[in-house]
């Protein structure tokens, strides 16, 4: 049972590093697509940008949430641990939603307008 605690623990340090990983490869794509194209003929705008780095970060704070929850399927269910996670996945959920209004302008159970 040591054992399989021990992979789910490996399992779980791997996602959040995915998590890490995607944000920062997000960013780096987001800046380097708006630097680039600042040179060429057509700039691109700074809202574009911002929507850009927007969904690198909201993806990766998903991916940090999984990471999150699949670290707490082996630790020991103490009060201390349950409200930290809870914390944790309050604030990356409060700010995936800050994200995801920022990026499309509505909350995500709005309805999508539809243009005839």
């Amino acid at each position: 049972m040591e054992e399989i605690k021990t992979y789910i623990e490996y399992v779980a340090k791997g996602i959040e590093i995915a998590g890490i990983i995607t944000i920062i490869i997000g960013v780096i794509i987001a800046m380097g697509k708006f630097i680039f194209t600042l040179q060429g003929t057509v700039p691109r705008s700074y809202k574009i940008l911002r929507q850009e780095l927007g969904k690198g970060i909201l993806l990766g704070l998903e991916i940090l949430v999984a990471g999150d929850i699949i670290g707490t399927v082996v630790t020991e269910p103490t009060m201390d641990r349950v409200l930290s996670l809870a914390i944790i996945v309050l604030i990356r959920t409060f700010l995936s939603l800050s994200l995801e209004v920022e990026i499309e302008g509505k909350f995500p159970w709005q309805k999508k307008d539809i243009e005839e």
